[in-house]
């Protein structure tokens, strides 16, 4: 390459040689690269007299020399390191010839014969389309119209041994083609947890490379929603076109929608080498981790052109819950070499512990709100969705996942006190309902913390400290606090202890939205709570839950959301969502099931719960997308 207009000659032998070798270090001429800053250091050098100019050489190449030396030698260390084995625990063992086998085997068959009802009534009364409305017996199309039911459900079949079911449906899936009228757009958050997700999840397990190649395609005719000033993905996108949709608050693009593709991507890249795969969603969470928030709570509403924070809502509902989950499952997923994702985790986690958990004020149920941050402490709506009810699952993985120096040996402590405390109040939101089912949102009562003497978790609080403002609001983390300071009587902290239910009076919360809509997040976190503390109570409380679906939601075709759990019967909703059979019901199967077909030190499940092989990217892979 021709020297630079701007740059000075100098020669390579005689006066100035010095110099010369001062600015060509390492491969690198800085001289052509910032030529008005070596004319300055030039002229300088030049300036001491010749003994001079060797100490100044000999200290220009010892120190860039040892940073250079230092960082090829960690790089190296990085991208060729092998990521540590994970040491979960074992299932606990019950010989095949038990009662107790025999017991949860007949269980896990119960579920799979729930799931050929379900799946053989969508076949009948609504293929091709996207759900089942299973009171009027027809099918709907909610999402694009392309068989979303049957691909959402490919890797349960796969899961259940149903492998008469799962060729059946190769087909339709070969000649899929993902077309769109123009004046419509796929929505991209479901598009891909749904679709791509179920497509790669049942090749990750069959190995039928039909689905791989339709999850390519797919995966090309989404990426035109990459194509916004900040490279965050637009709320929907034309298959065919590559026009963009903005949804219903134009310019404004949620959380979880931006930060939930990055697993499917991801592993999309890894299978096919297509670098835009992973560059397009590496993008989309740099502009997340740049986002300017105070003590990691991330808004729920970002800008779709600048990337910045548009409300002030730290929530882990419906905004923002899947970006926490896949901030952790990135990391596990690619054999926990990306730590800016589990750095980003890590953050999070720890301002929603210390700004989102709470206590209610008479039965100290310990649950999770969302909470505006322009206030400080920040002020709690005190609603709890379904929704929500993930999180303690996440936070059972994440504890028994995270390496000692990720996580203290107090932080992974008070992770696993969240989880049980959440998992918890999930439970009891069940168990107090009429139905026997979880209502999708309710609100605790915003009263004054009552202590009860006789609770040593709460009890134990001197009285000149019991009006303090966080004590008083119920923060979590300030009763822990406390308990901690006072030597941890009982042995367990605030909102962790198992609650008694309460089916008649008070019960310190109101059902606000009274429907069940057949969610999968309370059996999920059953599901990782029992996989990851063999405590048999997640299965019981987890066969509960399938005993009332068979019971309420049930209908003569398949099964129905619910318009009230509060009522005996109550009205059947005229849908079947694709997640029933996605998710719920894999759940609760994987539950009940004696060995582990899922192994969690191996595979991890996306937000639509498709379970996708941990791998390792290759030195290639990492030098190229800088994973080190």
């Amino acid at each position: 390459m021709p020297p630079l207009a701007s740059t000075p000659h100098i020669p390579l032998r005689g006066p100035g040689a010095v110099d010369r070798l001062v600015f060509d270090f390492g491969g690198v001429s800085w001289i052509r690269i910032y030529p008005r800053l070596a004319t300055v250091l030039q002229m300088f050098i030049r300036s001491r007299p010749r003994l001079s100019r060797f100490a100044l050489l000999a200290v220009a190449l010892i120190i860039p020399g040892s940073f250079y030396v230092s960082h090829r030698v960690y790089r190296h260390h990085r991208l060729h390191r092998v990521a540590p084995p994970l040491h979960l625990p074992p299932p606990p063992y019950n010989h095949p010839h038990s009662n107790e086998h025999k017991l949860w085997h007949s269980r896990a068959e119960e579920v799979k014969v729930a799931f050929l009802r379900a799946y053989k009534g969508y076949r009948r009364y609504a293929f091709p389309h996207d759900e089942l409305k299973p009171v009027i017996m027809r099918g709907g199309d909610n999402l694009n119209g392309w068989g979303l039911t049957m691909v959402d459900a490919l890797d349960t079949m796969w899961i259940m041994g149903l492998q008469d079911e799962f060729q059946e449906a190769l087909p339709f899936v070969a000649n899929m083609t993902f077309a769109l009228d123009e004046a419509k757009f796929a929505p991209f958050f479901e598009t891909v947890i749904r679709y791509l997700g179920g497509l790669l999840s049942a090749y990750a397990l069959s190995n039928e490379t039909v689905l791989l190649d339709r999850a390519d395609d797919l995966g090309t005719k989404l990426l035109p929603a990459f194509n916004t000033t900040s490279g965050l993905p637009a709320n929907g996108v034309n298959t065919v076109t590559g026009e963009m949709s903005f949804g219903w608050l134009p310019g404004t693009v949620m959380l979880s929608e931006v930060a939930s593709c990055q697993m499917e991507y991801k592993y999309l890249a890894h299978l096919t080498g297509r670098s835009e795969y992973f560059e397009k969603v590496e993008r989309a969470m740099n502009v997340i981790r740049r986002t300017s928030v105070r003590g990691g709570m991330l808004p729920t509403q970002l800008h779709i052109v600048s990337g910045a924070a548009l409300n002030h809502m730290f929530s882990v509902g419906a905004f923002a819950d899947s970006a926490f989950e896949y901030m952790l499952k990135q990391w596990l997923l690619s054999s926990r070499v990306e730590s800016k994702a589990l750095n980003l985790y890590l953050r999070s986690v720890s301002a929603i512990l210390e700004n989102l958990l709470y206590l209610s004020p008479t039965r100290h149920l310990l649950y999770v709100t969302d909470a505006e941050t322009t206030t400080d402490p920040p002020t709690p709506s005190r609603r709890f969705e379904h929704l929500s009810c993930f999180l303690p699952g996440l936070l059972a993985l994440g504890a028994h996942t995270l390496p000692p120096s990720a996580l203290s040996p107090r932080d992974r402590e008070l992770h696993l006190w969240a989880a049980e405390g959440l998992a918890n109040t999930c439970w009891i939101l069940y168990r107090e309902q009429e139905a026997g089912l979880g209502p999708d949102e309710v609100e605790f009562h915003n009263t004054q913390f009552k202590y009860d003497d006789g609770n040593p978790s709460v009890g134990y609080v001197k009285e000149k400290r019991r009006k303090r403002e966080g004590l008083l609001a119920g923060r979590w983390m300030e009763h822990v606090k406390e308990w901690e300071s006072a030597g941890r009587p009982g042995g367990v902290p605030p909102g962790v202890k198992d609650p008694k239910p309460v089916m008649k009076g008070l019960r310190d919360y109101a059902n606000k939205r009274r429907e069940y809509f057949l969610r999968p997040e309370a059996v999920e976190s059953f599901y990782l709570m029992w996989r990851t503390t063999g405590d048999r109570k997640w299965r019981e409380r987890g066969w509960d839950v399938f005993q009332a679906i068979e019971l309420r939601t049930r209908t003569p075709t398949a099964y129905a959301s619910l318009m009230n759990v509060q009522q005996v019967p109550s009205q059947r909703l005229d849908e079947m969502p694709s997640y029933f059979l996605a998710e719920t019901l894999k759940y609760l199967y994987l539950l009940f099931r004696e060995d582990d077909p899922i192994p969690l030190d191996r595979w991890v499940f996306n937000t639509e719960g498709h379970a996708f092989p941990m791998f390792e990217w290759t030195v290639d892979e990492r030098t190229k997308y800088r994973i080190y």
